[in-house]
């Protein structure tokens, strides 16, 4: 019985009304640069590769870049090499931005795919949606929430609803400023969802350069949206349907 069964699982035909949508093709912002690709990860995809660094790869980044980091704390007078609490810094942060904070510039996503959506044309919300980045000014966090949704017409596509978080937690973990993250996640959204009639995605964060540096303020937040289609149209319900789903829960990360 186990056999038989295992013999049905691989002779299992695929799902021919999946279409896979090259990640390499959801981007918009050069390479190198903010909420971009990696010049390294460039260079793989212009070999005609499709794969992200490799550990040896990213060991050699870390390793240089821990480098220029002990010569930054060297020009701000910090003593790491002899402090025992901080002679490893360099390269625990050289390690943290390669494998966590900037894993979207190295990393490329299982591609993501798209399937008929049986002619479905309502909204599709996905709310709440975590969101951990940094703003490339100062290189401080952003903590806050992301809301996507949007309208498939009849004989268009629909994506999976984990595949809305993976595309945010991709160009999340880059560095960019918000403006310019709620741009990149919209046009994700609006490639993989083929022939949909809009799409809107709204971020909700906190910015630590703002609590932190500068001002000092507390508990100021900030609130993008970048809208299309449908959700462009300020006369239709559309827009104000999606806000009444959110209601009251923008509340930042928590």
């Amino acid at each position: 019985m186990i056999g038989q069964l295992q013999k049905a699982n691989i002779n299992k035909p695929s799902n021919e009304r999946r279409k896979s949508i090259p990640i390499e093709s959801l981007e918009i912002a050069e390479a190198g640069y903010a909420n971009g690709i990696s010049t390294q990860l460039k260079e793989i995809i212009d070999k005609g590769e499709h794969r992200s660094l490799n550990n040896e790869e990213k060991e050699k980044i870390i390793s240089e870049a821990s480098i220029h980091y002990g010569n930054f704390l060297n020009a701000l007078g910090v003593n790491w090499k002899e402090d025992p609490n901080s002679m490893e810094t360099p390269y625990r942060v050289a390690k943290s931005f390669v494998t966590d904070l900037y894993k979207g510039r190295y990393n490329l996503i299982t591609d993501i795919s798209n399937f008929p959506g049986d002619k479905y044309k309502g909204i599709v919300l996905e709310k709440d949606i975590q969101v951990v980045s940094q703003c490339s000014h100062h290189l401080q966090s952003i903590l806050g929430k992301c809301h996507i949704a949007y309208v498939p017409s009849e004989e268009g596509k629909v994506i999976g609803l984990s595949k809305m978080n993976y595309i945010v937690e991709h160009f999340s973990r880059r560095g960019s400023i918000q403006e310019q993250l709620t741009m990149a996640i919209h046009n994700a959204i609006n490639k993989v969802v083929e022939n949909n009639q809009g799409v809107m995605v709204t971020i909700h964060a906190t910015h630590n350069c703002v609590s932190c540096r500068g001002v000092k303020h507390m508990g100021a937040s900030m609130i993008t949206s970048e809208v299309s289609g449908v959700f462009a149209d300020h006369t239709k319900t559309a827009k104000q349907e999606v806000l009444i789903y959110m209601g009251l829960n923008l509340e930042t990360f928590r």
